[in-house]
């Protein structure tokens, strides 16, 4: 069977795995407020993400499958820990606020950009920095819940503005693409004539 057809690998399985621990996380940090718990557990999903792209890139086992369900949990993971955390921190509405327009806009250009080049646009250092940020500002606010709040503010501005940034550098890479894609069609229309 073709590698890319797979579903049961292990980077596949690790994304299931980040998956199946949202509902514990948010589970521990709102019904049982056990932050301890639930800030190991989300480390311990920021880890298989880790794993699962290494592991994934070194033996070969990327998948159709794994394209779409790695982003997936990554997002759903960050959406509900923003929201848990929303409660007790309401500037964690700007983060979250920022991630969905990005992604939206980033779904949708992203899913052109396959239709029409058939390429994916990968994971670039902006991107990584900005989820760093972000994991290490919801892990800041899940284990020191007094966290003063200019702390707090600085911690949220510096994950927003590189959230930003990111979708501003993915944004034009995007838009970029499509546009190539769209000069390329007209080149080829031209030349048929």
């Amino acid at each position: 069977m073709d590698r890319k057809k797979k579903i049961w690998t292990i980077p596949n399985i690790l994304s299931m795995v980040r998956l199946a621990l949202i509902p514990v996380i948010v589970w521990l940090y709102v019904s049982k407020e056990n932050y301890v718990w639930a800030g190991s557990l989300l480390l311990l999903s920021g880890a298989t993400d880790v794993v699962d792209g290494f592991i994934a890139r070194k033996f070969n086992m990327i998948s159709d499958l794994g394209k779409v369900l790695d982003p997936v949990a990554d997002k759903l993971t960050q959406g509900a820990v923003l929201i848990c955390l929303l409660g007790r921190f309401p500037l964690m509405a700007l983060p979250l606020a920022m991630m969905v327009v990005k992604e939206t806009f980033m779904s949708v250009t992203g899913l052109q950009v396959i239709r029409r080049t058939g390429k994916v646009i990968s994971a670039d250092w902006h991107g990584k920095v900005a989820t760093l940020l972000l994991y290490g500002t919801m892990l800041t606010h899940i284990f020191w819940g007094d966290i003063s709040d200019t702390q707090s503010a600085l911690s949220i501005g510096a994950t927003v503005v590189m959230i930003a940034i990111s979708f501003w550098l993915y944004g034009r890479d995007n838009v970029n693409a499509l546009r190539q894609a769209k000069a390329e069609r007209e080149q080829a229309a031209a030349g048929d004539k």
